[in-house]
């Protein structure tokens, strides 16, 4: 062990400590001691007063007769420098007879005493001085169990793995456990990955006995310099009915690879976790460079018939991300005039005199705010729209504020101010948008409906601006949307038919506002598709009528090889009768579920399995699919996803290690408190 951290003084000074005890002390006959423990001491006389030196480290005790032996037992116990195999002899207190211990004829010459000497300091520094009888008897310390513990609370923690070689943190865990063997950075980066490779079967496990299909979601994010990761997350709706999602790979990526590159690198990626036969969807950003990247996906999964009709609802996008987008939009565009706000703002609180001059010029034009003035961050576009949608209380107070004071320049007009009004419209409707996306931890798909359409349905009504600056605004951010509802909207519409409380109803409320006389095509589109999924699930279903499926589901054994799926998908549609309804009529035809605000869609459907068997395979495959990937400490956030600097100087497979397995011990943490109060994450486990 280094010690370059320490000041030579330290050493200096309890160097020269122990040479006085060294040159001082007598070693005294011990013949009247019977107690096993002095096997391992020498009592020496200084003065007036008794001192038990250990054999083995050097450390001084208490040595008068009247201490008794049990704080020179626990030190023995403890001690590192000691062999371990008659420790359990000390953990019994009774006393056994022993030879008569006498030293005679002891010396010290100066080496020996500055070899003491450095042993001393080593151990005071080492040790802490820690009191006596902390440790209990009988404890069975497990060394390789303690490291895989260390390890995971390095993970669950975000810890850096450098934390283990920090001086305080190896006199804290030597303190408190002496027998602890400490693990190098290579030490614990090697356990880091063993936990991984441990909880990656876990998760393999559970990917694999699931019951349905598995939706698939890519984020990139960044680091310092040019380093860009691809983060690969699994999200799937289990047999209890709970929405879960599974980071699967974190994987550097070259800014220079092609397409074909990066789909083949996704394809071995779901081969690896063997569930290419379980995919139902992939949501990636609103990016044209990933058309490509998903088509080639699509492709291959459906040249092996791993796909529901084709892959129609395959290629989704993410609305958090689309909002983002146009948030980006509004703000470029507009800019100058945003500018001018924040100006005046930052003048008014640049002194107590300009306050004080703002707050009269207020008061005279009968502003009634309490809120402050208060500058955005430039790191999260909600603070931007609180700065505008703030400054437009004060609207009437800034012109007359550049009346009085000649320092100040920088109002906006009352043109300007009419399209800051328009601004905050456009940003606070996005706000709480995004504020329902990220509204819980796993949204399901069936919440985005309503609120894309609201979007939709406000672009419409923007477009139609008479002011030039507005208008030319809201084209933009539809031709953005247009692009996004184009993929998106038949896997939204058809989310939302699934919610009980909504069926064909709210599809048949929005698409006559969208799209006028042409709504009824638009709403037998959607009914089509549904009805086709509907079918392309009871044909592969082990649920469905007369058992015709039970050995041929979507991407199972030998379904490349099986030529007679058409007559399958035949004998179930010709052997429907017309007086037996499927469970998609009794679903759509029966009476809505009422609305209430602690509905939760996921139980419904747990319990309504039995009754809609082969419509709850499909809910349950469709309501899981990633509509949005933004949590809410990302979805106001201007800028991308960034790796803390001590992980991105990791090696690559380390790196995967402590993000994917962190990810995965976080919900197991979660799961653990969600079942008990009690319960808690066991952090400890049988290392064998």
């Amino acid at each position: 062990m280094q010690y370059s951290c320490v000041p030579d003084d330290y050493f200096v000074l309890l160097q020269s400590e122990a040479m006085e005890i060294a040159e001082e002390a007598v070693i005294v006959n011990s013949s009247r001691l019977k107690s096993v423990v002095w096997n391992d001491f020498d009592r020496v006389k200084k003065g007036d007063t008794f001192v038990a030196i250990c054999r083995h480290c050097k450390r001084k005790l208490s040595g008068s007769s009247t201490s008794g032996t049990s704080h020179l037992r626990n030190h023995l116990i403890r001690c590192r420098r000691r062999s371990n195999h008659d420790i359990s002899q000390l953990l019994t207190r009774g006393k056994k007879k022993e030879g008569t211990l006498a030293i005679s004829n002891f010396s010290f010459d100066q080496e020996q005493r500055k070899a003491e000497a450095v042993s001393i300091v080593r151990t005071k520094f080492e040790q802490g001085h820690p009191r006596d009888g902390l440790l209990n008897n009988g404890i069975n310390f497990d060394n390789r169990r303690s490291r895989l513990d260390l390890a995971r609370m390095i993970i669950l923690h975000g810890y850096p793995l450098s934390m283990v070689e920090h001086i305080g943190f190896r006199i804290f865990v030597r303190n408190l456990q002496p027998l602890f063997d400490i693990a190098t950075f290579d030490g614990v980066e090697a356990d880091c990955r063993e936990i991984y490779l441990m909880e990656r079967q876990k998760v393999y496990e559970e990917l694999d006995k699931l019951p349905g299909k598995i939706s698939l979601s890519a984020d990139t994010w960044t680091a310092n310099g040019d380093a860009e990761y691809l983060c690969l997350t699994a999200h799937y709706i289990d047999d209890s009915w709970q929405l879960k999602k599974k980071i699967l790979n974190f994987l550097t990526t070259d800014p220079s690879q092609t397409e074909d590159m990066l789909s083949e690198v996704i394809m071995t990626s779901l081969r690896n976790w063997d569930i290419d036969r379980k995919l139902f969807s992939v949501t990636f950003d609103n990016y044209s460079t990933y058309d490509k990247i998903v088509s080639r996906i699509r492709e291959q999964l459906c040249q092996h018939r791993f796909l529901y009709c084709d892959g129609q609802l395959f290629d989704t996008r993410c609305a958090a991300n689309v909002v983002k987008l146009m948030v980006q939009d509004t703000l470029e565009t507009a800019s100058p005039i945003i500018h001018k706000v924040r100006e005046s703002i930052r003048y008014v609180r640049s002194s107590q005199a300009n306050q004080e001059k703002f707050t009269e010029m207020a008061q005279i034009v009968g502003v009634d705010c309490q809120n402050c003035l208060n500058l955005d961050n430039s790191f999260y576009w909600n603070t931007t729209y609180i700065m505008i949608d703030t400054a437009l209380e004060y609207k009437d107070a800034f012109p007359l504020l550049q009346e009085h004071d000649s320092g100040y320049g920088m109002c906006p007009s009352a043109t300007e101010w009419d399209r800051i009004s328009a601004i905050a419209s456009f940003l606070k409707l996005f706000v709480e948008v995004s504020s329902v996306f990220a509204g819980s931890k796993y949204p399901t798909a069936n919440t985005y409906f309503p609120e894309i359409c609201d979007i939709h349905l406000q672009l419409i009504e923007w477009c139609q601006n008479s002011d030039d600056f507005v208008n030319s605004l809201a084209l933009k951010l539809k031709s953005r949307f247009d692009e996004y509802w184009k993929k998106c909207s038949l896997a939204l519409a058809i989310a939302a038919i699934l919610d009980p409380r909504y069926k064909m109803k709210l599809v048949e409320y929005y698409y006559p506002q969208i799209y006028g006389d042409s709504a009824p095509d638009c709403i037998n589109i959607v009914s089509d598709c549904m009805k086709a999924l509907y079918n392309g699930h009871a044909i592969y279903s082990p649920l469905a009528p007369n058992g015709q499926a039970e050995a041929s589901q979507v991407g199972g054994a030998g379904a490349n090889n099986d030529r007679l799926t058409g007559y399958d998908k035949f004998i179930y549609e010709t052997s429907q009768s017309n007086n037996i309804k499927s469970d998609l009529d009794k679903y759509l035809e029966e009476p809505l579920f009422p609305r209430k605000a602690d509905f939760s869609i996921l139980n419904w459907w747990k319990v309504h399995t039995p009754r809609y068997p082969i419509l709850s395979m499909m809910a349950r495959n469709i309501l899981g699919m990633p509509m949005s990937k933004a949590s809410l400490e990302f979805v106001f956030n201007t800028g991308n996803k960034a790796l803390e600097q001590y992980r991105s100087s990791l090696r690559s497979d380390t790196l995967q290690a402590l993000m994917c397995a962190q990810d995965w011990m976080r919900d197991e943490f979660e799961d653990s408190r969600a079942s008990s109060s009690t319960v808690t994450l066991a952090l400890c486990y049988d290392a064998k």
